[in-house]
């Protein structure tokens, strides 16, 4: 009886690996057709796949600046960002997050919006395999073209269109910092006029933008 249950539950391991495998080299060369987050999404979806060449860098440094600075420089996990996120929410107040962008897309893609250690832990089985698969610049493209950028509006490109009315091709910093700084909760944070705290937050972001520049933190993006 024992050894049945073993046999299937190792059948069923090695399915689940292979299953991963497989979808994530789908995924390395075809765009992603759909979400869960876009079919849970009541707001419809407005959305318009983009080749990393046809989205401006000011938007891949931005999101460098605002999520993740060293996003060139871990494979998938930041250690220094978790260990953060961790002491502060220990403190108390606002939950602070440590995921990567290489983490948000795992989600992104393969999973579920909310938490849980369940969740997490698929969240992580993911990032190792995209980081492996994908590579830095697939990461990011595939990133840009599924995040939320507005309600039922996702990626880069109907996110420029809708707030901007042009192409993601020629973002201005200013374009590229508001956008950023909106990412990370889009229903709620606005983009063509934010006020007060998320104001400053883009203007951070834009000084911001110079210094992943100057120190070639997207680098990595574009080797």
């Amino acid at each position: 009886m024992v050894l049945t249950i073993l046999r299937y539950a190792a059948k069923a391991a090695a399915s689940f690996i292979a299953l991963t495998v497989v979808l994530v080299v789908i995924f390395k060369w075809v765009p992603v057709p759909v979400t869960a987050t876009m079919l849970m999404d009541e707001n419809g979806i407005t959305k318009d796949w983009e080749s990393l060449d046809n989205i401006d860098r000011n938007l891949v440094s931005a999101v460098i600046a605002a999520e993740d600075s060293r996003y060139c420089e871990h494979f998938g996990f930041d250690a220094e960002a978790i260990e953060l996120a961790m002491r502060e929410n220990m403190e108390g107040g606002k939950i602070r997050g440590g995921s990567t962008i290489s983490q948000q897309t795992a989600k992104n893609v393969f999973l579920w919006q909310g938490g849980g250690f369940f969740r997490k832990g698929l969240e992580a089985w993911f990032t190792f395999w995209i980081e492996l698969i994908w590579g830095k610049r697939r990461i990011m493209e595939v990133y840009l073209n599924v995040a939320e950028t507005g309600i039922g509006t996702y990626g880069a490109e109907a996110g420029t269109q809708r707030y901007f009315g042009h192409s993601a091709a020629r973002m201005n910093r200013d374009e590229a910092s508001r956008m950023a700084a909106a990412l990370p909760s889009p229903k709620k944070r606005s983009v063509k006029s934010p006020g007060g705290w998320l104001a400053r937050h883009g203007n951070r972001i834009e000084r911001r933008i110079g210094i992943v520049r100057r120190d070639g933190l997207d680098a990595c993006v574009y080797d």
